[in-house]
């Protein structure tokens, strides 16, 4: 998978989900902090995103808010505003597999509607709506997926907008060469890559690969590559049954033991004992 896809892929628990709703004015919605990520999307008015630390953000027609740290808030709109019709949603994500893709996010990533003018966003928006808004038969399944298909595009178009840091993973993933590095080993996780195999797949000298790489991601590449090995087993191990040499194989390690170790060091226990808790849930 790219990398945008594997981010999420890793992170993401449970099943997602969303509502239509039609708010006449005055009204206040607070919602606590909570673990997971959310969004909302005004469809028809305007309200006041209020985050519990930090300034309000005014919602109108067409506005996006992505919430991707969980972080408390309020919704409200006073008297004599027209109203508001929003849809809503939320996501599970394990902080133990977190990416600091997502890590790096503001609390409050706002995307007005001039930035949210995406045809595959808009379109996506348009189709989870009616689904929640009529209630068609099949609405559970097309629901998640539709979900899942409005995260990747709300990140994305943060991704592509023009208002980023030089530094960051939006800047990584908007260079070239550090873009093109990041794709090759997150498509071929296990191969045993070199830093002189890395530079040529960014076109880029061994030295200016790892300044560069260093400097967007926090992370020298090779180092970077084994922290995604084991988050990645962490989800193996967490989502499926596959035996522990099964997962150290495909996350590129030769041996059981080396993988075990290397997973201890990381996630502070065996790879056994962190499957065990989520095999009795």
């Amino acid at each position: 998978m790219d990398v945008l896809s594997d981010v999420i892929a890793a992170m993401r628990v449970g099943v997602p989900h969303s509502s239509h709703t039609h708010r006449t004015a005055p009204w206040h919605d607070q919602f606590p902090a909570a673990p997971g990520a959310g969004f909302h999307i005004v469809l028809g008015g305007s309200c006041l995103l209020t985050p519990d630390h930090g300034a309000p953000v005014p919602l109108r027609v067409g506005d996006v808010a992505f919430l991707a740290h969980g972080t408390g808030h309020a919704l409200s709109a006073p008297p004599g505003d027209p109203g508001t019709v929003l849809l809503c949603g939320a996501y599970q994500l394990d902080p133990a597999r977190s990416h600091p893709l997502l890590d790096g996010l503001p609390e409050v990533l706002h995307l007005p509607a001039r930035l949210g003018e995406d045809a595959a966003l808009r379109a996506t928006v348009e189709l989870l709506a009616a689904e929640l808004r009529d209630d068609l038969p099949g609405s559970g399944s097309t629901v998640v997926a539709l979900l899942d298909v409005l995260l990747l595009l709300i990140l994305r178009t943060w991704l592509a907008a023009a208002e980023h840091p030089a530094t960051g993973w939006a800047a990584a993933l908007r260079d070239p060469g550090i873009a093109a590095v990041l794709r090759a080993m997150h498509e071929d996780i296990a191969r045993p890559w070199t830093v002189a195999e890395l530079a040529a797949t960014a076109g880029m000298s061994r030295a200016t690969l790892a300044r560069r790489f260093t400097a967007l991601t926090g992370r020298a590449p090779l180092s970077y590559l084994s922290w995604w090995r084991l988050t990645t087993a962490a989800r193996l191990l967490h989502d499926t049954s596959v035996t522990l040499a099964v997962v150290a194989d495909r996350v590129g390690y030769s041996s059981e033991y080396a993988f075990a170790a290397a997973f201890k060091r990381q996630h502070g226990v065996a790879p056994g004992r962190y499957r065990a808790p989520a095999s009795a849930a």
